[in-house]
């Protein structure tokens, strides 16, 4: 901890605690420092200090302790005003809006006192002729808080009216209070029509744009923006994640998973601010936090999750139902004593509605890992079976009516109404027949388990006299030996039902459908001869054609018919694929798709389509991939799996994403994460679903959201399950996303972490390429020290790959560096020196022509950045005959840069022209204009006649211009 000896020594202590996150230990150092301020006996000091431990207490969960700092300032100032200076008086006014808004917040504060420091506030602001803006806009909220709307239209008009000034709230603030008023006038359009400008980037502030996304969430899900939604909220819990003093807008993330289905995230959050419970600085933040508490329990509850054991306050464990409970009544108890201190009702009314709210969505997939809490709702995977048309129980009778016509059409859930049929039965007396059929489809759904109900079926077959049926089953039987491994006795099992079949079928004794369905045993088992032994291909053709023979053109309106016809051309696809004809294995399974689809049985080609896309795919043809993936996922409807759909949208994402569309790609891969989680495999499907879509969003620019994504499939993602390549490539994404946001300590942990993977892999490119990233993010994070060895150890790595230019540009690095650490100016210089001297001596040994520009423009581009340095290394105190020196110096590097980009003609033009700039500038510090003029003239002939639209052009002549007005003068 620094020691306070002096003033400065004070305000860098006061700098270094405003950079530490906010919080208790924030607020406890700003205390500490007052108390060393006053011993110093300067009034400005501890006017400083006070500010100070004003500001962290407002951004922090103790808002309620700034009231006391504040009233010291303003006592202050109005004894000793010449204490005070520019800052300090602006900043004193300034913070009377706080005190406004400070003053609400606590129900404890009457409102004639609220009312009477809005009248103070706004008699300051007259006396020091400030604009009555920030008045109005707090006499807004005063009015909107306790509800009296008509005064609140008034001051929000007068707000707009009056002018901007300095003690104005910031742009981004204010577009959030007027949006906020749109909202509670019902206007959601009109609100995030006015937060555009913040949402966009175009305004920002320390708490915006946190607050406005989160705002967002509530009117985008109303509105059905719901692509929207989740990106705010993926977006705008990373920005509020850090921040204690951001209790409102976290409640508002909370009451987003209530209202989409995400309980289980939801429950994270709660889990993550355990303090959110109990801090009592700011009561209308909690009461805010309780009430979305509240409502997250209550839909817990209400899918019958009420016992189940949730986060909260700490000191006991708690149930659902009990917090519920209890967060309902904390937050009316609160809303309770603003009403009182309000006489009104108004902040109960918005109290009791926003926990009585329902869910907008029934589940927004966020692309984040969460374990759905919820039952199967709406978005259920597999559709429900259809209802009975009757009312109350159905008869066995319907039953069964039922469970036939389902099998005969082939419909998805067939073998779940044999299920009820089976239930029922053992209630009433049922035949023998009926007795087979319930034992034929019960084993039908006992997989490997069924042979024995299938050869059960069979003997009641018999005993009612149906021996075609009979042979049937007993095939069936035979098929699912197959299945479980059993291929010899499959093989053996099935040569008398196929001989019987034909024999009866000869005899006209059976019909069509019993001797297909042998016939479809047989074939699929000799099929299974070929996959398993790569043998009897003919015997497997042979059998495919005779059942073809005996189907085909027979189907009609006979689906089961059709069907074989369907599955027959199939397996003749996947014998001309297990030949090699790759061409003609994707025409059959087309053939057979189609014949799915005529019959209206397009669930059955949804195989067949993967199957296409997979041949596709191999020859080449991405865009017949695409469309056959595209195919499969409508073909499928609601009837595919949860694992399946996964697996679907994740192969189009990579498609689709391997042409570019990478917005589409993401959406793709982002249901792919959905429904991985619904099939229970988040952290094997579900983990490499999130590792694509976070590539997706971070090619899209959206790097808040890819890095929310990227973390959460890190979480999962193993070396052993998915590869390092995965995880590498995940971490160097991640990576590359921190970095865009600024958060360069945590970009260069990602970088090194996965350059420590990648540096155990033969091929060194990846290793090399990612040390040098994880350079690049240490300097940015300030730590120059650990910069300069990560690029150190990048370039022994390029130098041993022979990569000349990323050697030269990891010493050019290491250069700038060294301006910030020991090394030094001098330390500096050597470094650049260097990288001249691996370009030249490159250059030497080039020879290939394309290699020798290439290395021409590096040599060109060090040359410059060389000159730049020796120009900036000049130490504030030098003398004249020093910074002479190293002007000089700097001018013969720019002059080697220029001469080597003019020897690459127009495509070193643009690198030439900045070169004899800086050397322009470099001889009008040398006090020879007209050598300045003369370089300045040879940029504006270097473009003459150049295109005047092109921004480059443009910017050098605007410069050489510049350049001109001072040497001409």
């Amino acid at each position: 901890m620094m020691e306070i000896a002096d003033f400065d020594s004070l305000r860098r202590a006061m700098v270094e605690n405003s950079e530490e996150p906010e919080g208790p230990a924030r607020n406890a150092r700003a205390e500490q420092l007052l108390a060393e301020a006053e011993k110093l006996d300067i009034p400005l000091a501890v006017v400083e200090a006070l500010g100070h431990q004003l500001k962290v207490y407002n951004y922090s969960s103790e808002k309620d302790k700034m009231f006391v700092p504040f009233a010291r300032l303003l006592r202050m100032w109005d004894e000793r005003p010449e204490d005070f200076d520019e800052y300090e008086t602006h900043s004193l006014h300034w913070v009377f809006k706080w005190m406004t808004a400070g003053m609400l917040d606590q129900p404890h504060v009457p409102l004639a006192s609220i009312e009477k420091w809005l009248g103070e506030m706004e008699h300051r602001y007259r006396l020091a002729g400030h604009s009555e803006r920030a008045v109005r806009s707090a006499e807004f909220s005063v009015a909107g808080h306790v509800g009296d709307l008509p005064r609140a239209e008034r001051a929000y008009a007068a707000w707009l009216a009056a002018d901007r000034d300095r003690m104005a709230d910031c742009h981004a603030c204010e577009l959030h209070g007027q949006g906020g008023w749109q909202l509670k006038n019902g206007r959601d359009e009109a609100a995030l029509e006015l937060w555009g400008p913040v949402l966009d980037g175009e305004y920002s502030c320390a708490h915006e744009p946190h607050t406005v996304l989160a705002s967002s969430l509530a009117p985008l899900l109303r509105l059905g923006r719901v692509d929207e939604a989740r990106a705010h909220h993926l977006r705008g819990f990373r920005l509020v994640r850090p921040m204690e003093s951001m209790r409102g807008a976290y409640a508002d993330h909370v009451e987003f998973c209530a209202l989409t289905g995400n309980e289980a995230r939801g429950l994270e959050l709660l889990a993550e601010r355990p303090a959110y419970f109990t801090d009592t600085g700011q009561p209308r933040s909690r009461m805010d936090f309780m009430a979305v508490v509240a409502l997250l329990m209550d839909r817990l509850a209400g899918l019958g999750l009420g016992g189940q054991r949730v986060p909260g306050p700490a000191g006991r464990t708690w149930t659902a139902a009990e917090l519920a409970g209890h967060a309902r009544a904390e937050a009316l108890e609160l809303a309770a004593r603003f009403d009182a201190r309000n006489g009104t009702s108004y902040v109960g009314d918005q109290l009791r509605e926003r926990m009585a709210q329902q869910p907008l969505v029934d589940r927004l997939p966020l692309g984040v890992r969460a374990v759905r809490t919820a039952p199967a709702g709406p978005l259920a995977p597999v559709a429900p079976a259809p209802a009975p048309e009757q009312a109350g129980q159905p008869s066995f009778p319907a039953l069964l009516a039922e469970a036939r016509r389902l099998s005969d059409t082939l419909r998805p859930h067939a073998l779940e109404a044999w299920a009820a049929v089976a239930r029922a039965a053992e209630e009433t007396e049922v035949d023998t027949y009926v007795r087979a059929e319930i034992a034929d489809h019960t084993a039908m759904g006992r997989g490997p388990e069924g042979v024995g109900l299938f050869e059960r079926a069979a003997e009641l077959y018999a005993e009612a006299g149906d021996e075609g049926e009979a042979i049937a089953a007993r095939a069936r039987a035979a098929y699912v030996r197959a299945l479980s491994g059993e291929l010899d006795e499959a093989l053996a099992a099935i040569d008398e039902p196929y001989d019987r079949i034909l024999a009866l079928y000869a005899d006209d004794a059976t019909g069509v459908r019993q001797t297909a369905s042998v016939l479809m045993s047989r074939a699929r088992i000799l099929m299974r001869q070929v996959h398993e032994r790569s043998t009897g291909a003919g015997d497997a053709e042979q059998a495919v054609r005779e059942l073809l023979a005996l189907v085909g053109g027979r189907g009609g309106s006979d689906l089961r018919l059709v069907s074989r016809a369907a599955e027959g051309r199939a397996m003749l696809a996947e014998l001309a694929e297990h030949a090699g004809d790759g061409e003609r294995a994707g025409e059959l399974f087309r053939q057979a798709t189609a014949q799915f689809v005529g019959a209206e049985l397009p669930w059955f080609a949804v195989e067949y389509e993967v199957r296409v896309a997979a041949l596709a795919h191999e020859q080449g043809d991405l865009a017949e991939a695409e469309r056959a993936l595209r195919a499969a996922l409508e073909h499928g409807g609601p009837y595919v799996e949860p694992v399946g759909r996964a697996q679907l949208h994740l192969q189009l994402a990579e498609v689709v994403g391997g042409r570019g569309a990478a917005e589409e790609a993401a959406e793709h891969a982002l249901e792919a994460a959905h429904w991985a989680d619904e099939a229970g495999q988040s952290g094997t499907l579900g983990a490499w679903a999130r590792h694509q879509l976070g590539g997706f969003l971070l090619r899209q620019g959206r790097f808040a959201e890819a890095a929310e994504v990227l973390e959460s499939a890190l979480a999962d993602l193993s070396a052993e399950t998915h590869g390092d390549g995965a995880v590498v490539q995940t971490q160097w994404w991640l990576g590359d996303c921190l970095s865009e946001l600024g958060e360069h300590h945590a970009a260069a942990e990602r970088r090194l972490q996965a350059a420590e993977i990648a540096r155990h892999w033969p091929e060194q490119h990846d290793h090399a390429t990612l040390a040098h990233l994880a350079a690049e993010s240490l300097g940015n994070a300030g730590l120059p020290a650990e910069a300069d060895r990560a690029y150190t150890r990048a370039g022994e790595l390029w130098r041993a790959m022979g990569n000349v230019h990323f050697l030269v540009r990891s010493l050019r690095a290491r250069a700038w560096l060294a301006l910030r650490t020991e090394a030094g100016p001098e330390g500096a210089r050597r470094l650049m020196a260097d990288a001249v001297r691996e370009c030249e001596a490159a250059l030497e040994t080039a020879g290939d022509p394309a290699a020798v520009e290439r290395l021409a423009g590096e040599l060109g581009h060090t040359h410059r950045q060389f000159g730049d340095l020796l120009a900036r290394s000049v130490p504030e105190d030098a003398d004249d005959a020093a910074i002479r020196e190293a002007f000089e110096a700097a001018l013969a590097q720019m002059t080697a840069a220029i001469s080597v980009f003019a020897g690459l003609g127009d495509d070193g033009l643009h690198s030439r022209t900045a070169a004899e700039l800086a050397a322009g500038w470099l001889e009008a510090d040398l006090s020879r204009p007209a050598a300045a003029t003369a370089r300045a003239r040879a940029v504006l002939d270097a473009y003459e006649g150049a295109d005047p639209a092109d921004e480059t052009v443009r910017a050098r002549r605007a410069e050489a211009r510049q350049l001109l007005e001072p040497t001409e003068e």
